[in-house]
Parts: structure tokens; sequence; C-alpha cells
């Protein structure tokens, strides 16, 4: 009986049209009952603390209990969070000019405050940069930023007074990614997703993957139909097929073409060597996903995340031992218990 509470507790709240379709799609994968497949992602929400995406994209029904007891599910990286990273300094991390003032050293561009720059601020940054990026002042997965060129507005007046109306944080200039990045997909900039963890004073890469845009949309995010694939730390090729928010994987960019198995991608260690850096800027903060560029001339960090994904690593395709990242966690973070 006090199972079934607790299941119900879980249950509250849930839109279920979404759990259902957890369920079909879990049953098309593994062909397994239904009705036995609702009860075992409320039996591992329980015991793992997985949401029912966890279940699916992990594919914990097809694990046994030592295995799925691994993984970082949903409620494992709330307390890792909770664990390394002080609230109190979020705010430099979800706003984006508090971040660009923190960080400025490592972003490898140019950028305006739009909370504090005039309009004069504003033409004089405009004339230099003919094509801006203004991003919300708050924002994730790459929601509400728009590519503005200056020759689609009568003048930068007016340009201007689009910004501050739509209430954008910053604009920046463009930046411009290594050809090696732009010949996966060329219509965005294709990111790397480095996550650090501190700890004993001492900053760590987690693991490291590349995402790329598809679909003719200029953003990389999974949720805008993106691609990411794992990455050899040493040699920055990558090492493991493209995995999408839909579980499709690829081993050629289905937009361009290109093969992606061996691809190299360049200054991965740089890369990771930046993020190391940065990752020692402020103790309160020790566990952060970076989204980095890779210019011609080396790294940039385009923004960190204070609540790192926890799923890339972590993927079938790409954990044939199904073997996932909460022991590493779990012995560097003693108290992550």
């Amino acid at each position: 009986m006090e199972k079934l509470r607790y299941y119900l507790h879980i249950l509250k709240g849930v839109r279920l049209s979404k759990f259902f379709d957890v369920i079909r799609r879990a049953h098309e994968k593994c062909g397994k009952n239904k009705v036995f497949l609702f009860f075992d992602i409320l039996n591992c929400a329980a015991r793992y603390g997985a949401g029912y995406y966890d279940y699916l994209i992990f594919g914990f029904y097809d694990m046994n209990a030592a295995q799925r007891k691994t993984y970082v599910t949903r409620l494992w990286n709330k307390k890792l969070v909770t664990i390394c990273n002080d609230p109190q300094y979020a705010h430099i991390f979800d706003k984006k000019n508090e971040f660009y003032a923190r960080f400025t050293p490592y972003l490898g561009r140019e950028y305006l405050d739009m909370t504090t720059a005039s309009e004069e601020d504003f033409i004089a940054f405009a004339r230099r940069f003919p094509v801006l990026f203004a991003k919300p002042q708050v924002g994730e997965s790459g929601k509400g930023i728009e590519k503005l060129k200056t020759g689609d507005f009568e003048s930068l007046s007016k340009m201007y007074s689009y910004v501050k109306e739509k209430g954008f944080g910053t604009v920046e200039e463009e930046l411009k990614q290594h050809e090696a990045l732009a010949y996966l997909y060329p219509l965005s900039i294709n990111s790397l997703r480095i996550v650090t963890l501190v700890a004993q004073g001492e900053a760590h890469c987690v693991y490291q993957v590349v995402k790329m845009g598809n679909c003719g949309k200029f953003v990389d995010n999974m949720e805008n139909d993106g691609l990411c694939c794992p990455l050899d730390p040493e040699t920055g090729k990558i090492v493991g097929v493209a995995h999408t928010s839909k579980l499709i994987n690829y081993d050629t960019h289905p937009y361009t073409g290109v093969p992606l198995l061996g691809y190299q991608v360049p200054y991965v260690k740089e890369a990771i060597e930046l993020c190391l850096k940065a990752a020692m800027e402020i103790p309160e903060f020790r566990y952060i996903g970076w989204d980095v560029c890779i210019t011609p001339t080396g790294p940039a960090i385009i923004e960190g995340n204070d609540y790192p994904g926890y799923d890339f690593w972590q993927l079938p395709e790409h954990t044939p031992d199904k073997i996932g990242l909460l022991p590493y966690y779990q012995k560097m973070i003693p108290e992550l218990k």
C-alpha cells in the first residue's frame, strides 16, 4: 500500500500523454508488454530517481538492476548540482551580461551589454559588426536568439529600438567557426559541450561531445533537431554515431551527408584545457557544462550551463557496457550517496 502511494505521488503532475508515449516507444524498442513497462518505469522512478524520459533514452527497459543503478538520472543530477553549485552564484550563469562580464577573457569575441548600453554605444558597435547575434538576458537551448543584419533595418537607430523593444540582454559579434566544423553543417555554430567537475581543488573533464545543427536551423541544440557525437579527448575525433532527441542515430550527417565516425574536430584538447581553467574561476560552482565554439584560431567559450546535461555520455549507442557515470561522480564527490 505504501509503494502504491509513492507511485501515485510520482504520477501526480505527470503529463499522461507523454508518459504513455514513452511506454509506446519503449515497447517498440524492446517488444515488452506495455503493462509491464508501465510498472517498470514506476519502479525505476522509485529505486533510481529516473524520470520516464530517462527510462527511454538510457534504455532502462533493456538493463538489469546492477546496470541501472550506475546511471546519473534526473534525481541524481539534481543532487549533484545541489552539492556542487551554490545557488547564490547561479545568476552569473543565468544572466548573459553577468556571465560575459565575469568570463570575458574566455569569450573570444566582443559583445555589448544592452542593459547598460546607450543608443550611441549600440550604433558604434553595430557599425563595426554588420551581423549581430542578439540574445535574451535569460534563456536556454538557443531559444529567443536572433541573427540580425544591419542592412535589414532602415537605420541603426531603428535597429537599436528593435533590440530594446525585444528585451535582449546582449548583442555580440558573429563568431566564425573553423572550416572543419562548418563543413559538418554550415548554417549554425557547431559547438562542443564540455562538462567539468571540480573535486579536491582540481578541475576534471567529465566528458566532451560535439553538437551540430540540422534541418536548416541556425542553432545546434538537441531541442531544435540538432545532433551530438562523443569525441575522443586526445585525438579530437568523433568516436560514436550521432544521437538525436528523436532517438534516431546517424553515422553520416542527415543534412550534409558528411561521414561522422572518425571525423577530425580541431582544437579539442585546447578547448578542454580552456574549460578546465574557466572551471576554477568560481570556487562556489564546481559542476558546469560549457558550450565552446572552435574558431579558426582556437576555442572560445559561448556560455556556461549551471545545470549540465547528464544524458550525453550515458546513451545506449555510446555505452555498450551499459555502465553509467554515477560511480565516477561518487568517487569524485563522496557525499553523493
